[in-house]
Formats: C-alpha cells, sequence, structure tokens
C-alpha cells in the first residue's frame, strides 16, 4: 500500500499539490482523474521521487520515502515499475532485450533466468513469440503491453501508469485495461493509474481520486462515481453534451 499525507508542493507563486491525502490500496486498480493541468502528473512525479514535496508523507508500506537516505530511497525505486505515457521502448533494441533492459540493470540472475522471465513477461501480455520484434514492428497496442512487461519484470511491488490508454482506440484501451488489472490482483501489486479517459474509470475503478485545482475533490469507486452529486466531477464525467442527456434519460 501506499499512502499520501498532505502533500503540498509550489512553484514559484503557483501552489500545484494543496494539501492531498490519499491511500493507494494493494491489489487494487487506484486511479487519479481530473482535468489537464489540475496536478495528477506533479502527483506522479512526486510519489516517485522525481520532484521533492514541501510538505508532507509518502509512505511506501510504512515507510516515509521523502525523509529516507539515498539507500533506503533505491531500495524502494527497485521495487518500482514504470509504464510511460509513449512506451519509451528502445527502438534499437529488440521486444525480449527491452524487457530485459531492468533485469540487466537491477539484478544478478543468470542469463537462463533472465530469458524465463522475459518470456513469462511476454506471457502475461498476450506477446508470446514475438521477442525478436522490434519496436517498429509493432502495433500502437502492442508497444503498450510491451511496456507493461518491461514494467513487471522486475517483480514491482508498485506500478504506475502515466495515462497507459493515450493514442490508443476504444477497443485497444479496454485490453490494456484489462491486462493491467489482471495483472494487479494476480501479482497483488500496487497500482496508480493517471487518466481522464472514462472509460477507463468505468472498466477498472476500483479505487479512485478526482483532482480539481490541485485538491482531492472526491473520492470513491466505479460505481459510486454514476452517482455522484459533486458538481465538478459530474461536469468532468459528463463533460459531453449528449451523454448528460442519455444519463439524464435513463435517470429518470
Amino acid at each position: 500500500m501506499i499512502e499520501i499525507k498532505n502533500i503540498n508542493k509550489t512553484f514559484g507563486d503557483r501552489h500545484i499539490i494543496k494539501d492531498i491525502s490519499f491511500k493507494f490500496y494493494q491489489g487494487k486498480t487506484n486511479l487519479i482523474i481530473g482535468e489537464s493541468g489540475c496536478g495528477k502528473t506533479t502527483l506522479l512525479k512526486l510519489m516517485v521521487g522525481l520532484h521533492a514535496a514541501d510538505t508532507g508523507e509518502i509512505l511506501y508500506h510504512n515507510k516515509n520515502f521523502p525523509a529516507l537516505d539515498n539507500k533506503g530511497k533505491q531500495e524502494i525505486r527497485t521495487k518500482i515499475g514504470m509504464l510511460f505515457q509513449g512506451g519509451a521502448l528502445f527502438d534499437s533494441l529488440t521486444l525480449e532485450e527491452n524487457v530485459q533492459f531492468p533485469l540487466d540493470m537491477f539484478t544478478h540472475l543468470s542469463k537462463t533466468e533472465k530469458a524465463e522471465r522475459v518470456n513469462y513477461c511476454l506471457d502475461k501480455v498476450q506477446l508470446s513469440g514475438k521477442n525478436k520484434l522490434y519496436p517498429s514492428e509493432l502495433s500502437g497496442g502492442m508497444k503498450k503491453r510491451a511496456a507493461l512487461a518491461r514494467a513487471i519484470a522486475n517483480s514491482p511491488d508498485y506500478l504506475f501508469c502515466d495515462e497507459p490508454n493515450s493514442g490508443l482506440d476504444p477497443k485497444t484501451s479496454i485490453v490494456i485495461d484489462n491486462l493491467i488489472q489482471d495483472i494487479t490482483r494476480e501479482l497483488n501489486i500496487t497500482t496508480v493509474i493517471i487518466t481522464h479517459d472514462m472509460n477507463s474509470v468505468m472498466e477498472i475503478g476500483d479505487n479512485v481520486m478526482f483532482i480539481h485545482k490541485g485538491e482531492n475533490w472526491w473520492t470513491g469507486d466505479k460505481t459510486e462515481i454514476l452517482n455522484t452529486k459533486n458538481a465538478e466531477l459530474f461536469d468532468f464525467v459528463f463533460a459531453s453534451e449528449f451523454i448528460k442527456k442519455v444519463y439524464k434519460k435513463n435517470a429518470s
């Protein structure tokens, strides 16, 4: 589990993150949603140590990450998997070499053990037998799955996903969502997903935080979100006037 307590972050005179507290549960898909510019990405960067919070605590299984020494922080970082928005695969490496990269960097596994782990991860994301392909030979959905395989290669306790469905069609997005949820539950990891895709919220929103103007404005799950009385959340979820009309008609 990850817990953030009273996190604040300013850049100059801009107060980006305003006293946010939230719990991200193990074995759950924890979603951070909100409009562009609300502070979602800044919060993620604070949680993984790319930015330093002005005040507050970031607890990884009760260890306050900002207060740890470099060795302690590195121990937690080695337990973090990252799925970047663009995939961030290395173009010059094959699929299996991309997935093996974190194993080469952070483990002392034998060549055989690494190959077994790579094949296991590729099988988890439905890319078995694609080992020798290069990123240029993969579709957009395959690239995201390949990036997910790399993110779980080092058996992380925590998985961070930044807009995992960016640039994908709705059908492929559902495939990625379901893969992330299945992996989260099967491996019992703490998954944190930044998204503005409401289909993702409805599919896999086990635990959702809605950020509005840098504040934790609402928390709940995918079932509660449809019945929200929170005006700002309602306007975000039902941004389309057509969807609002359909919802109101069905609710009446």
